[in-house]
C-alpha cells in the first residue's frame, strides 16, 4: 500500500471557488475563501433565494447561484453534500472540473452501498464513477466545521494546520492544495482515490486530532463543544504519519 506522496506545490490560479452546498462545511469554506480575497458562488438544492442572508452576511464577494450555474463560474468546485446527493449533481457542468469531495459514508443518513461495505470502493471513488468527466479529489472531510475555521493560518505560521488530500489526477489534486494553502492549510498529498479511505471516519486523522482532549459527550453535546473549542494544530508532518498509520476497518462504522 503506497504512503503519502509528500506535500503539494502551488499550482494553478484560483480567483473563483464554487460551492454546490451550503452546510457547515460549505459555510466554513465560503467564509474563509472571502477572507482570501477570493470570489464564491454558492449554491444549494432549494435554489439561489434561499442563500440571501448567507450572501449578504459574506459581502460583495459572494453571490448565489444554481448548482450548474456555479460549477461553471468556478476555477474550482467545493462539493460539501452528503455522499448519495452526488446523484442529483450536474455533471455535465462538472465535466473538466477539479470537485473537492467532502463527504463521508454514513449508512444511517446515505443507506447501505453495497460496493463500499465490502471494501470494493472508497466513498469518494464511488463519487468519482457518479461524475465520470470531473477530476475529485478527497479533501475537507476530517475536521469539524468551526475547527475548518478557527485552525486557518498563513503561510509560514509556526502553528499551521495541515489536511489530507487524495485524487486520481495530479494536476486536480494540486491545484486542490493550492486552494488549502490560500484558505490557511498546508496540504499533504496521501495518494489515490483507492486509499482516500486513509482520512475517512474512525482513522488516525479523523477529526480528534483537530480537537486535543475531548471529553466525554453525548454526539449533540460535542458538537456544541466543537464551537467552543479553538481546536490544536496538527503540521503536516503529523498528518502525513497519522495517515500512514491507518489500518483499513468496515466501512461506514466510524
Amino acid at each position: 500500500m503506497p504512503g503519502p506522496r509528500g506535500t503539494v506545490g502551488d499550482v494553478g490560479v484560483i480567483r473563483t471557488v464554487g460551492l454546490i452546498g451550503s452546510g457547515m462545511i460549505g459555510t466554513s469554506v465560503a467564509r474563509l475563501a472571502v477572507a482570501a480575497g477570493l470570489d464564491v458562488v454558492l449554491s444549494n438544492s432549494r435554489g439561489p433565494e434561499t442563500l440571501t442572508g448567507l450572501v449578504a452576511e459574506l459581502g460583495g464577494r459572494a453571490r448565489a447561484a444554481t448548482p450548474a450555474e456555479a460549477a461553471r463560474a468556478a476555477d474550482l468546485v467545493v462539493a460539501a453534500v452528503p455522499l448519495t446527493a452526488y446523484r442529483l449533481l450536474p455533471a455535465d457542468a462538472l465535466e473538466g472540473r477539479t470537485v473537492l469531495d467532502t463527504a463521508n459514508y454514513h449508512p444511517e443518513r446515505d443507506g447501505r452501498l453495497p460496493e463500499l461495505d465490502a471494501g470494493e470502493l472508497t466513498s469518494t471513488a464511488w463519487a468519482q464513477r457518479l461524475l465520470p468527466e470531473a477530476r475529485l479529489v478527497k479533501a475537507f472531510n476530517n475536521i469539524t466545521p468551526h475547527q475548518l475555521l478557527s485552525l486557518a493560518r498563513p503561510l509560514g505560521s509556526p502553528d499551521r494546520s495541515a489536511l489530507p488530500l487524495a485524487g486520481d489526477d495530479a494536476e486536480a489534486t494540486a491545484l486542490a492544495g493550492r486552494l488549502l494553502d490560500v484558505l490557511g492549510y498546508d496540504a499533504v498529498d496521501t495518494g489515490p482515490l483507492a486509499t482516500s479511505w486513509r482520512s475517512e471516519p474512525d482513522t488516525p486523522v479523523y477529526v480528534r486530532p483537530y480537537l486535543g482532549e475531548v471529553p466525554a459527550l453525548s454526539l449533540a453535546e460535542f458538537f456544541r463543544w466543537t464551537l467552543r473549542t479553538p481546536g490544536t494544530a496538527v503540521p503536516a508532518a503529523r498528518v502525513a504519519g497519522l495517515v500512514e498509520s491507518a489500518v483499513r476497518g468496515a466501512a461506514g462504522e466510524g
